[in-house]
């Protein structure tokens, strides 16, 4: 099960921005600090429906990216402000899948990348990415 953060809040000198988190997850889905936006690893959990996307490793990325691009949008950022991004897959055979749609989902942006093979991932999900964007302070 997941929770939704619907509201931002400040603690000193940053600003938690709101999303999805896991039941439990002792975490912030954003943190906004002196203008840089650090973007915790977003699962391609459906938000209509709180489960991993149905599909390949292509449509749980497109969905963990729009998963990203919420809490990118409601810190008032937008995908072009990402400087980088660290992707999580539990096998390296996904690699050209996810890169596909990755690329698909940047378009001519090119913010820096690792793509790390891991073990298995949360709710068995294909691909985990985490972001960091700077802002405007």
């Amino acid at each position: 099960m997941l929770y939704f953060f619907p509201y931002s809040t400040e603690v000193g000198f940053m600003k938690i921005i709101p999303g999805n988190t896991s039941k439990g997850g002792h975490y912030s889905p954003g943190v906004l600090s002196h203008g840089t936006l650090y973007i915790s690893g977003q699962l391609p959990i459906d938000p209509r429906t709180g489960q991993v996307a149905e599909g390949g490793a292509a449509e749980q990325t497109r969905t963990a990216l729009g998963n990203m691009e919420r809490i990118l949008l409601a810190a008032g950022a937008k995908k072009e402000d990402v400087v980088l991004c660290r992707v999580y897959i539990p096998d390296v055979s996904l690699w050209d899948e996810v890169n596909a749609a990755y690329a698909e989902f940047f378009g001519t942006h090119r913010p820096a990348r690792v793509m790390v093979p891991t073990t298995a991932l949360h709710h068995g999900a294909l691909v985990e990415i985490e972001a960091i964007a700077e802002t405007e302070e």
